[in-house]
């Protein structure tokens, strides 16, 4: 059985490696929030081991091997199938859940996992809008663009938003922008990210710190209100 600290090492990898075939321990150190000659002693010794996580290569960094990557989104199925199970089943607010299920993640048999899945009807998205892994390891892609990236003009529908900050989730949850609902983009302010939306017929601004965290699927544009005869 790995060890706690292991199956964060490699789900942080995973994370990471999206976009990079290597993942350089500096950055693997930032988002551990651990030194990163530490990172690098733990990548060695993985690398060693006859787990057979990952690979590690000395200016390189890391990079997850198959059974890691097996591992990693087994982590991530459990974390995120907790997250949903905490807010469906329990009422804990979608800003609590991530905390509960970091500490929960590790601990859940494979018979709970299973349990959990079936009384949620085997689902396919968390709370936050990320994909849950299914039991085989297969992760449905779901396409959006970062909010940041959309022009006025458009009405918009959240897809998925970073899980990792509670006051965020909070301030989301206020204006109504969960994963699911629609709405329109106004306009951007001409220094800094924040833009104008509107969502039910409530226009309002949407602060620059919130912006890049929030991803959409564009559905098309704003209806022009047609001019009284």
């Amino acid at each position: 059985m790995l060890s706690q600290s292991v199956e964060n090492f490699v789900k942080a990898v995973y994370s990471l490696q999206k976009s990079d075939e290597w993942v350089g321990t500096s950055r693997l150190a930032n988002a551990l929030g651990q030194r990163p000659a530490s990172v690098t002693n733990m990548a060695q010794k993985l690398a060693k081991s006859e787990d057979g996580l990952l690979i590690y290569q000395a200016y390189k960094g890391v990079k997850l091997t198959e059974t890691g990557t097996s591992v990693a989104l087994e982590v991530i199925r459990h974390h995120r199938l907790i997250e949903l199970y905490l807010s469906k089943q329990l009422g804990v607010p979608w800003d609590k859940v991530h905390d509960e299920a970091e500490k929960l993640e590790h601990v859940i048999s494979e018979d709970l996992e299973d349990r959990m899945a079936a009384a949620l009807e085997d689902p396919t998205i968390d709370p936050h809008g990320a994909p849950i892994p299914t039991k085989d390891g297969h992760v449905a892609p779901r396409p959006s663009v970062p909010l940041a990236s959309v022009e006025p003009g458009h009405v918009v529908e959240v897809v998925e938003v970073n899980d990792h900050d509670a006051q965020l989730l909070r301030y989301l949850g206020e204006l109504d922008l969960y994963p699911g609902n629609r709405f329109s983009v106004l306009g951007r302010e001409s220094f800094g990210q924040s833009i104008s939306i509107e969502r039910d017929g409530k226009p309002t601004s949407l602060g620059e710190e919130a912006v890049p965290h929030i991803f959409v699927t564009v559905i098309g544009e704003i209806e022009k209100k047609k001019d009284p005869e």
